[in-house]
């Protein structure tokens, strides 16, 4: 398959375009133009068998023009005339050959109307011919008036060699939008090639603006914000993998400088078990942070790939995450609130969400926390409150950024991965102090339209 660039496409579509033209002009042109002419020639005749017949009549249309006159002019010579008796003798007008003289004449005695129009071979040539029947004392009679298709083959080759003149001109003129299509189209793709061909560099430093029609600009604007998304996904991705590579170089090194500790023989035997409770609570630490960091990545994979979308009553996850806290610290209470209140979405992502709440809470309760959910007619709201001391207003607007450090000197993704699943579930988080305490709320709209793959997953 031949491949064309953007400059041959244009041409290939308007040399296309002016070949079909000409085709059809010169398929269906001639064809309809005989037509109109061979009734233009029959009317000619007719009008001229009626001028013959009475000149002075009012039905003869005066000529419009100079040209019309001349036209006129040639038709009356082009149209001849004779008379038939009843017994097919000729009374007067011009010589007919009698093999054409017999045809005409069978064809008028069999005339049942009074004006007839009729059309016969000769030698190759076309004659047209209209029999007027007159009645005379004598008997019937015919007023032949016949001309051959000779007026009606100039004025087709008259036209058609107007018509290629106008057609060559209009190929020649339809250059000029075709250059200029060219030029127009062409400087904004090249310039948008190469601002692609930088980003497959992973250049995109340069911004890109068009500034002109209206479809290019708007494409330029799409282009710009895919370039800024380019650049903040790489920011924050090099703020990632610093983040994490400092999360797991403390307690790496921690890990390796107690058991090469050990190892020399340093340690006492008597702080060999508090050594190793360190070695074990810094690897249970690395190993939080890489599984919260394996899920904050698998989360952006799920805005393509569908979730298993429920109802399920807030209790049902509730019960579970309380249950697995209650341990954690014996001096705090936690207390669930508004446990059948229904909740649409994945329920898996819902237990995390609401493990990472209540895992951030517990660092700072005195000793409560209340887990509850409530609703209206538009939203479902998931609240988790602890008693602890208030967060510092500069500290509120940063919470849900990955790795940031709470007042506590905590890094971690908790409540990172707290703000994409609500953004999963079309929802959104907030934060507010409270005079004896702080509230997290999660905003969930109702009603979601999630992708037909999840509504089908449900289904079954």
């Amino acid at each position: 398959m031949i491949r064309l660039n953007l400059t041959q496409r244009i041409w290939f579509s308007f040399i296309s375009i002016l070949l079909l033209v000409a085709l059809l002009i010169g398929v269906i042109y001639p064809i309809s133009l005989k037509g109109a002419l061979t009734e233009e020639t029959y009317r000619i005749i007719e009008q001229e068998q009626m001028r013959l017949s009475d000149p002075q009549g009012d039905y003869l249309v005066p000529p419009q023009s100079e040209l019309d006159f001349i036209e006129r002019r040639e038709a009356e010579r082009s149209v001849f005339h004779f008379f038939l008796m009843n017994q097919l003798a000729t009374i007067e007008g011009d010589p007919v050959p009698n093999e054409v003289l017999q045809e005409m004449g069978e064809r008028a005695q069999d005339q049942m109307t009074r004006r007839g129009r009729y059309e016969l071979t000769y030698n190759g040539a076309t004659l047209f011919y209209v029999v007027y029947k007159v009645y005379t004392t004598s008997g019937e009679a015919y007023h032949v008036s016949y001309m051959w298709d000779t007026y009606r083959d100039q004025m087709v080759d008259r036209l058609w060699g107007r018509l290629s003149y106008i057609m060559l001109f209009a190929g020649l003129m339809s250059l000029v939008p075709a250059f200029w299509l060219k030029h127009y189209l062409r400087q904004p793709l090249i310039s948008l090639g190469n601002h692609f061909e930088q980003i497959a560099d992973r250049n995109w430093k340069e911004p890109f603006y068009w500034h002109g029609d209206e479809d290019f600009e708007k494409l330029s604007n799409q282009f710009e914000k895919m370039r800024q998304n380019l650049i903040r996904y790489d920011s924050a991705q090099k703020t990632f993998m610093q983040h994490a590579s400092h999360e797991l170089k403390t307690p790496i090194m921690i890990v390796k400088s107690y058991a090469q500790a050990v190892k020399d023989g340093i340690t006492p035997k008597e702080e060999i078990d508090e050594t190793m409770n360190v070695i074990i609570e810094e690897s249970n630490r690395m190993e939080k942070r890489v599984k919260d960091m394996l899920y904050y990545t698998k989360l952006d994979t799920l805005k393509e790939a569908p979730m298993e979308i429920s109802d399920f009553p807030f209790g049902s996850i509730a019960y579970a995450v309380e249950q697995r806290f209650r341990v954690t610290r014996d001096d705090v209470k936690i207390i669930i609130e508004g446990d059948q209140t229904i909740i649409q979405g994945d329920k898996d992502q819902f237990r995390v969400l609401l493990e990472n709440l209540v895992e951030n809470a517990l660092r700072y309760a005195v000793d409560t926390i209340i887990l509850s959910a409530e609703e209206d007619d538009k939203s479902v709201y998931i609240h988790v409150w602890n008693n602890g001391e208030n967060i510092p207003p500069d500290e509120v607007d940063h919470l849900f950024t990955p790795f940031r450090k709470g007042n506590k000197g905590q890094f971690g993704l908790g409540l990172a991965i707290v703000k994409r699943i609500c953004e999963l579930h079309y929802g959104s988080p907030s934060v507010k102090n409270e005079e004896d305490g702080v509230t997290f709320t999660m905003n969930l709209p109702k009603n979601q339209k999630y992708d037909a793959a999840s509504a089908q997953k449900e289904d079954t």
